[in-house]
């Protein structure tokens, strides 16, 4: 007789309905791959009589998405809700102190919360799955937690957010403003009706935590995370970064550092044309690994969507049909090191710079003298334009030099009276 899993399933949004459609699709693929039967025993949303294209009707509907966690016929719990806090939360939280185990794909949760629900959860015996938090339908977690588990884990790097990268792309195939692209993206429902959490950085940077987390075998560290959005990246820097070799992801970066410093950034960044991170458009994904053994190994996908997110929920389950639960982190939670967060502004890169100047003799050395001021080097000087007495672009790559270098650079240029706007300004990566 194969063996039953029983799951719960909160929340019955976009993934949530995915879910149950795969599991009603796939039933004898998991059923053959597993030896098991994955059953919904267990369904709820806010609002029971919304049409999600799925027939509820053979699922148990709980008003009340505690008394769900708390079922005795439950195995599993799986959120699909969403957000830091509140109801889900509380669902996770008390699913765990009820003998359940948990699958979810948010992020913003575990990013938050996980060091403390993952002592829980190991406290109880129990797992919290979550590969599809990361990534969508890329399966970044299971391969760093188990397929790299025998090397060392130096950097992870990578496109983390589709809605930024479908809109860096349209601006750069388009040449269409940022205000313009980010309202065809909310139409399209690749972005919120408040895009903060994705065009911040933030979505990026809490998937970046989980993913340092579980590289580098250390506690969660949101907080550690640098974080600039793509809110200031104008047509006018993708067109010249293009003309550059260039172009201009959004990357979330994670590195261990010699001194065991754990570094975590979430910026756009210029990346040369013929990497292989450069060729990735739209709404895809991808996520590049850095091992001891394995050199690099980089994976590209959708990062969101019905399908790819129900899929990533589905292996976890699948996993735990199977009576396969690693470490929640990669090892146990009381030896995940506390290590140290980086000093990122010491840390040296070349630089992409944009001002707006008059275009008017000695400008161009006024600022020069202010980078060479603080020990920075100009690699490269643009300036296409000519507007005698107005604002032109005035484009300037540089030589390594560190983030506060050039940030009190910024600072001195902001303040020249030729300079009209605030200089824009962006690392060049050497990926």
């Amino acid at each position: 007789m194969s063996k039953i899993l029983n799951i719960a399933v909160a929340g019955l949004g976009t993934v949530g309905a995915g879910l149950l459609k795969l599991l009603a699709a796939e039933t004898t693929v998991i059923q053959a791959r597993t030896g098991a039967t994955i059953r919904v025993v267990g369904i709820n949303a806010r609002d029971r009589h919304r049409d999600r294209g799925v027939d509820l009707s053979a699922y148990r509907w709980f008003d009340d998405p505690l008394a769900m966690a708390r079922d005795e016929s439950v195995d599993v719990v799986v959120e699909l809700i969403g957000g830091a806090d509140g109801i889900a939360y509380q669902i996770v939280e008390t699913a765990l102190q009820h003998g359940k185990h948990v699958v979810t794909a948010n992020k913003a949760l575990l990013a938050r919360h996980g060091n403390q629900l993952a002592a829980l959860a190991e406290s109880k015996g129990l797992t919290i799955a979550y590969e599809a938090a990361v990534a969508g339908g890329i399966p970044a977690i299971k391969t760093l937690r188990e397929g790299l588990a025998a090397n060392e884990i130096t950097e992870v790097y990578g496109i983390l957010n589709g809605t930024c990268n479908y809109i860096l792309t349209e601006m750069r195939q388009t040449g269409r403003a940022f205000d313009d692209v980010l309202a065809d993206a909310q139409a399209l429902g690749y972005a919120e009706t408040d895009p903060s959490t994705d065009i911040d950085g933030i979505d990026a940077a809490h998937k970046l935590a989980l993913l340092a987390s579980v590289a580098f075998c250390h506690r969660l560290d949101f907080d550690g995370v640098r974080i600039k959005g793509i809110r200031d990246v104008a047509a006018l820097d993708i067109a010249y970064a293009e003309e550059l070799g260039y172009r201009i992801k959004l990357l979330g970066i994670a590195r261990r550092l010699p001194d065991g410093g754990i570094e975590q950034r979430v910026e756009p960044c210029l990346v040369p044309r013929p990497a292989a991170l450069a060729a990735v458009d739209g709404v895809f994904n991808a996520v590049v690994l850095k091992g001891s053994f394995v050199d690099s190994v980089m994976m590209v996908g959708r990062g969101a969507g019905a399908g790819p997110t129900a899929s990533a929920v589905a292996a976890d389950l699948i996993d735990l049909a199977r009576d396969i639960r690693p470490p929640i982190f990669g090892v146990p939670v009381d030896r995940l090191s506390a290590a140290p967060g980086a000093a990122t502004d010491s840390m040296p890169g070349a630089w992409y710079l944009r001002l707006m100047v008059l275009d008017k003799p000695g400008v161009l050395a006024e600022v020069a003298a202010t980078l060479r001021d603080h020990q920075i080097s100009m690699e490269t000087v643009m300036q296409r334009a000519r507007n005698p007495g107005e604002a032109v672009p005035l484009i300037i790559t540089t030589h390594h030099a560190s983030a506060a270098a050039m940030t009190a650079a910024l600072a001195k240029i902001t303040k020249i009276a030729s300079v009209v706007e605030r200089p824009s300004s962006m690392p060049i990566t050497s990926f």
